[in-house]
């Protein structure tokens, strides 16, 4: 089929590349010029996992431009991929929506479907489409669907082609029937229901998941102050097929750009309509205690932080992408140099992006994590990347000034500190050699 792809972000490149090799004809739309020369040349623009090979092997059928007129004037289906960030309120922020709506309708010149990817509040399918057919110029038939995205920022494309679900929300049976044959060679299960119960499925999915990650980080502070093992007890729990062991690892929060937002747009749109969701707002507040946990451990060892060498380990809101949203780092850097730190940086892929969010004389980056912590008084670490992970924890011993780890996503079982004299503070368990 001709597809249209309008935005080329997380959601909108990988949808596009995904539909491409499965021999979709794309084209992907963007505004950035510059970003569109570099897509043409086979490069993503973004980093995240076996994206950029498929989408070389997949460039007979993907076209990149910023002639948004040209793709969209003889699509058959146009995709909306692009961002609805938060708004100071919490509320979602339609804006480039509604750009994109207002650009297909005066450019489409044949019977077409709209789907709506991007997150948005329930009932704002039904507004597009009556914008759209306001403001179109052609006498074709444009009907909007949606298909909210499931997709995970490291695991993205796995995700798409090898989705838990594809939930297309029409009205009608003629846009169910295009979707259906957009995602005829798509082997994941394909539930077709109405317009808002898609919108409200996207939200209620990832405010649960949300709410049980916030539930497993108050378990294991309370583990802390009962001397309880969280790791043992969610291993419990995860045999009752009812709960499941999914998200139950405990740590310093979620970040990212789904579950931040989008706990807060259904919240503010719960009581914009005189409801409210009492759970998870609870977990928008655990979540944002928990991401200065670190911190307040490392209250313990030093009084405060003035000229200290502090190592982090991981910038990203998680391994896998170049990400910072929502991020723990980026609201306990801004502390640890108000006090007077000086840090030493590690971060595989998210040194860049985070130079941009926190430019700072006192902060130096290190190609290795043997570097940064090389004469740390303290190491926190923020993301579980996999060189932290297999990291060999005798040389925090062996290298830094002051051994005291704080491990913000308990990266280690504690048995590998015990032959050592490192202190080790994880969440949600005991610590090893505690000063």
């Amino acid at each position: 089929m001709k597809i249209a792809v309008a935005g080329t972000g997380y959601v909108g490149l990988v949808t596009g590349v995904c539909l491409a090799s499965k021999g979709h004809d794309v084209t992907c739309v963007d505004v950035d010029e510059q970003k569109v020369e570099v897509m043409k040349r086979g490069i993503s623009p973004i980093y995240e996992p076996g994206l950029s090979e498929l989408m070389k092997e997949s460039m007979d059928h993907l076209a990149f431009t910023t002639d948004y007129a040209s793709a969209y004037k003889d699509a058959e289906v146009i995709f909306i991929g692009v961002g609805t960030p938060e708004k100071t309120d919490g509320s979602a922020n339609l804006t480039y929506v509604y750009q994109v709506a207002k650009q297909i309708a005066v450019s489409v010149e044949r019977d077409c479907v709209v789907v709506v990817k991007s997150t948005v509040p329930i009932g704002t399918n039904d507004k597009i489409e009556s914008y759209i057919h306001d403001k179109q110029k052609s006498k074709a038939e444009i009907h909007v669907a949606s298909n909210p995205e499931f997709l995970s920022q490291g695991t993205a494309v796995k995700d798409t082609l090898h989705a838990s679900r594809i939930v297309i929300g029409a009205n009608e049976e003629m846009p169910a029937e295009v979707l259906q044959r957009v995602y005829k060679d798509f082997d994941a299960p394909k539930l077709v229901v109405g317009r808002r119960s898609a919108e409200m499925i996207k939200y209620a999915s990832n405010d649960f998941l949300a709410l049980k990650i916030s539930y497993v980080n108050e378990i294991a502070n309370l583990c802390e102050t009962v001397g309880a093992d969280v790791e043992e007890v969610t291993r419990g729990m995860g045999y009752d097929a009812r709960i499941g062991n999914k998200f139950l690892k405990a740590g310093i929060g979620y970040g990212g750009s789904c579950f931040p937002k989008d706990t807060k747009a259904l919240s503010w749109l719960a009581s914009f309509n005189d409801n409210e969701i009492r759970t998870i707002k609870a977990a928008i507040e655990v979540n944002d205690s928990q991401k200065f946990k670190l911190v307040k451990k490392a209250r313990k060892y030093y009084d405060d932080f003035l000229f200290l060498n502090i190592a982090i380990l991981g910038c990203t809101f998680k391994p896998g992408t170049d990400d910072l949203r929502e991020a723990p780092s980026l609201v306990n850097v801004p502390l640890l140099l108000e006090d007077g730190a000086h840090l030493r940086i590690w971060d595989p892929v998210g040194e860049e992006n985070f130079k941009k969010r926190i430019p700072n004389k006192n902060i130096q980056y290190f190609d290795t994590i043997e570097e940064a912590i090389t004469g740390a008084d303290l190491c926190l670490i923020f993301t579980e990347w996999d060189e932290v992970v297999k990291f060999d924890v005798r040389k925090y011993e062996e290298l830094m000034k002051t051994p005291i780890v704080l491990d913000g996503r308990n990266c280690y079982p504690l048995s590998a500190f015990a032959e050592t004299k490192t202190t080790y503070c994880s969440i949600g368990r005991k610590t090893v050699n505690d000063r």
